[in-house]
């Protein structure tokens, strides 16, 4: 099994080193490949290093089994004729192809099977707010077929990457010292603030990050579920949280709900409001599941539940639900 790192020196990339290694990964070589920015770099991946090559357009990926390409949208368009000519997997992190009719979207826990049928043998990756949401949605739609979703994100600075996070580290630092705070990220301060709004608004006065809630549920749970969603940025470092409220065709009790949530793979429950019990970013940094908590009933709504989720944007939002797909396809001896 070899494997590439397309965009390692990324926070994504960075991330999918650390889950590589946490997983034992089955892989019997290792290819990083990055800009020329980033070329030349050396990692340390076991007890090996490993030299950054320049990302160009030759044979490079022949022989490569799986590549996971986290280099930004424009990159993944350019080069993915390039990764994919002789049969490599192509695990896709950006938004490229998230909604290509060719192209699989998929979160393992919800739509692992989607993963087999790639005519162009790209897999691509959804949104960290999405794969975090469905994870959860997959749990209630086993009881009851889910109509309608409200959603309002709480959403790190991590998902705006590498350079995201240090920025908003260095306001706080900047601000204690009673110094301006340098704003280059973020349209706004974002230490001590919350921004509402993550990517760029469309024609409908929603953001393009709300849209794709929108559109990429659909198409990974293959329904005809309504998405409506508020996305707002918050000045925590890595994890992302959301407030959920979803209408089900028939009433779902808590109780049922909790059910479903403790038994579905991905999931932890932590619903435990009377020892002030529950999900927060700054405790499941770093962690792989979805956290679930705050189960009650919609009291606007007798087919309606809320809750309450948290998860890592770095880890499961982006490098390890790709490497989930990827063990996925190992396993069912669907690569190559």
């Amino acid at each position: 099994m070899k494997v590439a790192i397309v965009g390692v020196s990324g926070a994504v990339g960075q991330e999918f080193l650390r889950v590589l290694a946490e997983r034992n990964f089955p892989m019997d070589e290792l290819v990083l490949f990055g800009s020329s920015r980033s070329a030349g770099r050396v990692y340390n991946f076991g007890d090996k290093q490993y030299t950054v090559k320049e990302l160009k357009h030759n044979d490079d990926f022949k022989g490569i089994d799986i590549a996971f390409v986290s280099a930004g949208g424009g990159t993944s368009v350019e080069f993915a004729e390039t990764i994919t000519k002789y049969g490599t997997v192509m695990i896709d992190n950006s938004s490229a192809f998230r909604m290509d009719k060719e192209v699989p979207l998929v979160v393992p826990e919800v739509n692992a099977e989607d993963a087999l049928d790639r005519p162009r043998g790209i897999i691509a990756n959804p949104n960290c707010t999405t794969i975090q949401m469905v994870v959860a949605l997959k749990a209630i739609e086993k009881i009851s077929h889910i109509k309608r979703v409200h959603v309002s994100t709480y959403q790190a600075a991590s998902g705006a990457g590498a350079t995201a996070m240090a920025e908003l580290e260095k306001q706080y630092e900047q601000l204690l010292k009673g110094e301006a705070p340098t704003v280059e990220k973020f349209a706004y301060q974002l230490a001590y603030n919350l921004i509402p709004q993550v990517d760029v608004f469309t024609d409908n006065g929603y953001t393009k990050e709300e849209m794709k809630m929108y559109h990429e549920t659909r198409k990974i749970m293959h329904s005809d579920i309504e998405v409506s969603a508020t996305c707002i940025r918050v000045p925590v470092m890595r994890a992302h949280s959301e407030a959920t409220w979803v209408e089900t065709e028939r009433p779902v009790s808590v109780e049922e709900a909790r059910e479903a949530f403790a038994s579905t793979e991905g999931i932890i429950l932590q619903d435990d409001p009377a020892n002030k019990d529950y999900p927060m970013p700054l405790f499941i940094a770093g962690k792989d599941p979805v956290y679930v908590g705050r189960v009650r009933k919609d009291i606007s709504n007798p087919n309606g539940l809320t809750f309450w989720t948290v998860s890592d944007q770095i880890k499961k939002g982006a490098a390890l639900n790709a490497v989930q797909i990827a063990e996925y396809l190992i396993r069912v001896g669907n690569v190559k």
